[in-house]
């Protein structure tokens, strides 16, 4: 996922025709998204971490270069320029954890033309899905109410490194663990995990395979009960629990149902295992689950203490993609914008500024021209300069409470699964007037 290579190859031809046009000056480009999703109220910034580390590590390797030599699309001289391409400019961001709305600036690239241009297909790519993702996970954590969430989506994740970034970003959104123990490792997630069904199956009895899992896992484990028979296999649970307990050697923590009406499920099994003796043992559910799914058995009263949520987590599968765009607003000094009908853009290097009532809830947001004094509180902040990072690398324990924070300013109509009315965004007087003088001098 490192390679330089990993990017459009239109991008690659523009690069080559800005060297032989001798085009350098410095460019400035917006990430921003034009429209929300149907069903969200506000969007997460995530995804910055990994843009910083691919802008610092920037750069074409002997073998890739070779083998652009070899398309034959190349000339000599541009390929000796991407030998010596690094990223020296700039990077201004809202911080991961922050909440934001549509058509505002979420990152700014300011560097000279050919560098913020290759950069583009890679940070869309990588800001799109995390944004995306941890979007949907907020929504799963607002309906469980306090409820624990792991991540159950890397099967299902379209492809590896979605599956790890799922995972980063459903853990920044408030998901207590994932069960891909290389995001573990990478992260510093907790790990958590169960059975599956095959392990049932590939014993004698379900009563063997129970006892064999739990004390091969003496420290704790989860008993995964709807193979067969969820009553019978309760009562399973349940005798096994008092051997352990009288032996000493392992404990059982939760129990996982995964199929048939998880409300009703969960209400026999919490029944079935306080009349046993057995209230410690808690009840995890998992199975196409959502935050609509999650909210119902939430509002049903349903005694779920865990919640693994996969697939339409990890994919988000309701909203699969965002209306983001990655588009010029100045070069070489004078703005730029595009005008398509319903795809317009705005000039100049901006700056995003939020107002909040006495009471800490969002007022408005304001989009202005970055050395424009609007007010309100200036949400851009300097991130990467003259190609380094000038940021601390932020723990996800810190952009998780940055998220808290977010959430909590929000106008609580906005963290209803329901659809509400974002705050406003205004455009500055100074954005206005740039706006019109492009429009002149473009025609």
């Amino acid at each position: 996922m490192d390679s330089a290579l990993l990017t459009d190859l239109y991008q690659l031809h523009m690069l080559q025709s800005y060297h032989a046009l001798e085009m350098e000056g410095t460019a400035v480009f917006d990430f921003a998204v034009r429209r929300l999703p149907e069903g969200r109220n506000f969007l997460v910034v995530a995804g910055l971490e990994e843009v910083l580390d691919y802008l610092e590590h920037l750069r074409f390797t002997d073998e890739e270069l070779a083998w652009l030599e070899g398309t034959g699309r190349f000339t000599h001289g541009f390929l000796g320029f991407l030998a010596g391409l690094r990223f020296t400019g700039r990077v201004d961001a809202m911080p991961e954890g922050s909440v934001f709305f549509a058509g505002e600036p979420v990152l700014r690239v300011t560097a000279p033309i050919a560098e913020a241009q290759l950069v583009e297909s890679r940070i869309i790519n990588l800001m799109q899905f995390s944004i995306m993702v941890a979007s949907k996970a907020v929504r799963c954590v607002l309906a469980a109410g306090g409820r624990e969430l792991v991540d159950f989506g890397m099967r299902r994740a379209h492809g590896a490194e979605a599956a790890l970034l799922a995972a980063r970003c459903s853990f920044l959104a408030g998901f207590q663990a994932t069960a891909t123990v290389l995001a573990g490792r990478r992260y510093g997630i907790p790990v958590a995990g169960t059975m599956a069904h095959s392990y049932v199956q590939a014993h004698d009895s379900e009563d063997r395979a129970f006892a064999a899992f739990a004390r091969s896992c003496p420290a704790g484990c989860t008993l995964l009960v709807d193979t067969y028979d969820v009553l019978h296999a309760l009562a399973r649970v349940t005798a096994l629990a008092r051997r352990l307990r009288e032996e000493g050697s392992g404990r059982i923590d939760a129990v996982r149902i995964d199929s048939g009406d998880l409300a009703a499920q969960a209400r026999l099994a919490r029944t079935t295992l306080d009349a046993a003796g057995c209230p410690e043992i808690r009840i995890a559910v998992s199975g196409d689950l959502d935050e609509h799914a999650i909210a119902a058995m939430v509002a049903q009263g349903a005694p779920v203490d865990v919640f693994g949520v996969g697939t339409r987590m990890s994919t988000s599968a309701d909203a699969p993609f965002l209306d983001c765009v990655y588009k010029l607003a100045e070069y070489a000094g004078r703005g730029r914008r595009k005008r398509s009908p319903g795809k317009q853009t705005y000039p100049g290097a901006k700056q995003v500024f939020r107002c909040f009532g006495d009471d800490g809830i969002i007022v408005h947001d304001t989009i202005g021209l970055e050395t424009e004094d609007v007010r309100g509180r200036p949400l851009l902040e300097p991130v990467l300069h003259d190609g380094r990072r000038t940021c601390p690398r932020w723990s996800l324990a810190h952009m998780r409470q940055e998220l808290r924070s977010a959430l909590a300013s929000l106008p609580p109509a906005l963290l209803s699964l329901a659809p509400a009315p974002a705050p406003a965004v205004h455009l500055s007087p100074g954005l206005a007037q740039l706006t019109a003088v492009v429009d002149r001098q473009d025609g």
